[in-house]
């Protein structure tokens, strides 16, 4: 028998609340510290603990990381999925199963069964426990069958449980049972095998959220207003935990402050507040919390307050599904609240850029004196990716036009708080407690005094300012990543965590003979670039994990007409991380359909 090593998908069936996570999180990090190139995805259910959860663990030496499109070895725990389970693997999977539930079996035929009594060895070690350690039992098994170095496992162990010298002796020793019992009772009969690879370069694992919170902390974070949300807590979590680290005094004192707030409004409210003063203020949320910051969001574009959001984007609408992922806040974030607005948007593909936007965020919010919203996905945000380092910031902090000294205050002939003395539609603003007037902010008409005004000439010459304002953005921020074919006729338009599947769906194209392009947008209003891109193909297709095709409707809106024929919308969302080989047949049914 051919052996298969490093290309297959393990699917961990169990319940939520049994301490699976800790037990999945090992198997992980041993393939990682063994130099597999492995990915972990976390489906959990939106409930405290009981019902069916489910985590994905797939082996790649092609570096795919999204879920596959089948399961090679599947782990039964749940008794609540188990037929289900089943029911849904191919012929040859692998079934390892806890021979101990009860009125719970494995007859299929076509496929490789190992009966584990996972509960009897559990019971073992301690019976108080028994339910906790059985998840470790599995862990045990697919050690030896997969021949998952020990040393790893070891040093697994110790990460996850840090210091805690009698779990990390409880995890080893249940380890050992299971492998024990799988040696001495299983005779293997299926090809899979994880071997060993050399990185060059050194790596570690780590969320998209604490990659956020580390770069806010290196973009001067001074305020975290937060209400908690699924799945964005763990962001502001993450600045919290980080805070005693990098955000003290010589002296012990905390420089950045962190309140919890009754709502999400309320916390939008105190970022603007720390914006008005001069500070640097952040929530993060998902949403439904950014459904009810909108009056905020309205009022810091038009009173041009410096603010940052973080929304880590799950399903919607509604409560939705809460726990799943989607691009679906995209056209909510670039136009929030009411009236004409637009906002510049941040869209991270992978933890490096989570960190570098993090700490831009804030230079942008001040350098255009407006909202700043960071788009992250549930994917993105709370599951764990390998990462070689981050870029750190080498260049002052951009505060923007804020005129902090008298004498430069003087210098002006005229200073009005919304007056365009550049001709960029960035005014100048002067801070409270400065001495220096004006430092009223309005959300009402003004004119370029700030002066309360219902003129309509106002009006119209402060929208059309606005407009300018970010319109003269589109440069600044990041520009798209570019991987482009030489004469290729077709592009691919897509954004933030579609970047972790990509690759996998050109291979598909690819083997079907057909090659693409592609780009990555990383930022609203989108960059020069690409536009560019576009006209540089005869057809372009935009991915995108939401319903209704969002990016593809602000490029549609915002391209010269004789561009907008050419680009042609691939949208899918079903609360998963993209499957390459559903978005590649989709591909290659809207290139059919616009052939005809």
């Amino acid at each position: 028998m051919d052996t298969i090593a490093n290309d297959f998908t393990i699917n961990i069936a169990t319940a939520n609340g049994t301490g699976s996570q800790s037990a999945n999180l090992i198997l992980l990090q041993s393939l990682f510290e063994m130099g597999v190139p492995v990915s972990g995805k976390n489906l959990f259910p939106s409930n405290i603990s009981g019902l069916p959860t489910w985590y994905i663990v797939r082996l790649s030496d092609k570096g795919y990381q999204a879920p596959g499109d089948r399961t090679h070895i599947q782990i039964l725990v749940n008794p609540a999925t188990w037929e289900e389970d089943i029911a849904a693997l191919e012929p040859g999977s692998v079934v390892i199963w806890n021979s101990d539930t009860k009125k719970k079996t494995v007859e299929r035929e076509d496929i490789i069964s190992y009966p584990i009594p996972m509960s009897s060895l559990a019971r073992k070690i301690n019976p108080k426990i028994a339910k906790l350690v059985t998840n470790i039992i599995y862990v045990g098994v697919l050690a030896e069958l997969l021949n998952i170095d020990q040393a790893c496992l070891e040093s697994a162990v110790a990460r996850q449980f840090k210091g805690k010298s009698t779990a990390i002796e409880l995890n080893i020793t249940a380890l050992g049972l299971g492998r024990d019992y799988c040696k001495e009772n299983i005779v293997k009969e299926d090809p899979y095998v994880s071997e060993s690879r050399k990185s060059e370069k050194p790596q570690f694992f780590i969320e998209g959220n604490e990659a956020a919170a580390l770069g806010a902390h290196y973009g001067g974070v001074q305020l975290l207003a937060w209400y908690p949300i699924t799945p964005s807590s763990s962001l502001a979590e993450s600045v919290i935990a980080y805070g005693p680290r990098l955000r003290s005094d010589d002296d012990g004192n905390q420089t950045m402050a962190v309140i919890q707030a009754e709502d999400e409004l309320a916390a939008a409210g105190m970022v603007l507040g720390a914006g008005w003063a001069g500070g640097r203020g952040m929530t993060a949320t998902s949403g439904p919390g950014i459904s009810l910051m909108q009056e905020f969001i309205g009022l810091a574009y038009f009173a041009e307050i410096p603010s940052v959001f973080w929304d880590v984007n799950r399903v919607g609408p509604s409560t939705g599904l809460p726990t799943r992922t989607q691009q679906s806040d995209i056209a909510m974030l670039y136009e929030g609240s009411h009236g004409d607005t637009q906002h510049i948007v941040l869209m991270p593909g992978t933890v490096e850029e989570c960190f570098e936007f993090g700490w831009r965020a804030f230079d942008y919010t001040e350098r255009f004196q407006t909202p700043v919203f960071g788009l992250s996905d549930l994917d993105l945000g709370m599951n764990r990716w390998a990462c070689e380092g981050f870029t750190y910031p080498d260049t002052p902090m951009d505060r923007g036009k804020v005129v902090r000294d008298q004498d430069i205050f003087d210098a002006f002939e005229t200073f009005g708080r919304y007056l365009d003395v550049d001709g960029d539609g960035v005014p100048y603003r002067t801070l409270p407690g400065s001495g220096m007037a004006p430092i009223l902010y309005r959300g009402t008409g003004h004119n370029p005094m700030g002066v309360y005004s219902e003129k309509p000439e106002d009006y119209y010459n402060l929208m059309e300012r606005l407009k300018e304002k970010i319109n003269n953005a589109r440069d600044i921020l990041p520009a798209p990543i570019l991987r482009e074919e030489e004469e290729c006729e077709v592009g691919i338009i897509y954004l933030g965590s579609m970047e972790n599947t990509i690759q996998e769906i050109d291979d598909i194209l690819e083997a079907t003979g057909l090659k693409v392009s592609q780009c990555r947008v990383r930022a609203l209003p989108f960059h020069s670039e690409v536009q560019a891109f576009i006209e540089r193909h005869k057809t372009v297709i935009v991915l995108e994990i939401n319903r209704d095709g969002q990016l593809y409707g602000i490029l549609r809106r915002e391209l010269p007409n004789n561009l907008v024929t050419k680009v042609h919308s691939v949208a899918y969302s079903d609360g998963m991380p993209p499957r390459a080989s559903i978005y590649a047949d989709r591909v290659h049914a809207k290139l059919k359909e616009v052939s005809q």
